[in-house]
């Protein structure tokens, strides 16, 4: 762990600050390949990062501490080499921010040996995921589509819980049909349904 003396703290968000203190809550420098590369060590020396991009197009900065540091090590190593970690952040296209912020890497990061890619579609997929990532000892890679932050959805009780997850790897079925499959993730199920 860096001593939080050398590091400068911002408060991002005070009320997680004053609970949870400068040994857990670190704003970095914007420099992807630091904090990933940080964050991944971090993980690898059995601490629970997670580490935020401003949006997934800057990720590529860090692309070789994902894939080659966290996925492929711990993919490689048989297990063995554990790398808990997860990485969130705005992805797929989006309004007004032309082409350098418009990409989708789902499938980019889908073809990782030895990394999961999670894209919620709503805001119980996102709590529900979001919480079953975290918990995760595999390196989990959590794409949200920026366009969908505006939405709403109503939550049940249930969703709401501290104990609420989803399963990894289950797919969801939102309207059933007799007639036809329509497959799809984050913001398209909107279109779909």
């Amino acid at each position: 762990m860096v001593p939080t003396k050398f590091l400068k703290v911002t408060l991002i968000n005070p009320g997680l600050f004053k609970k949870y203190g400068g040994d857990r809550i670190v704003d970095t420098p914007i420099t992807e390949a630091g904090f990933t590369g940080l964050g991944v060590g971090a993980a690898m020396n059995g601490m629970k990062p997670i580490v935020e991009f401003m949006t997934w197009n800057f990720a590529l900065q860090s692309i070789d501490h994902i894939i080659n540091s966290a996925a492929k090590s711990h993919y490689m190593s048989g297990g063995d080499l554990t790398c808990p970690i997860v990485f969130r952040g705005p992805n797929g296209a989006s309004a007004a921010v032309a082409a350098q912020h418009s990409q989708c890497f789902a499938s980019w990061y889908g073809s990782v040996p030895g990394l999961i890619v999670l894209t919620p579609y709503d805001a119980k997929d996102a709590r529900g995921l979001l919480k079953a990532a975290i918990r995760n000892p595999n390196p989990v890679v959590f794409l949200e589509n920026e366009m969908m932050y505006g939405d709403a959805f109503e939550l049940t009780e249930e969703e709401m819980g501290m104990d609420y997850t989803l399963p990894i790897g289950k797919g969801h079925i939102e309207r059933v049909g007799t007639d036809v499959t329509i497959v799809a993730f984050a913001k398209m199920v909107k279109y779909s349904l």
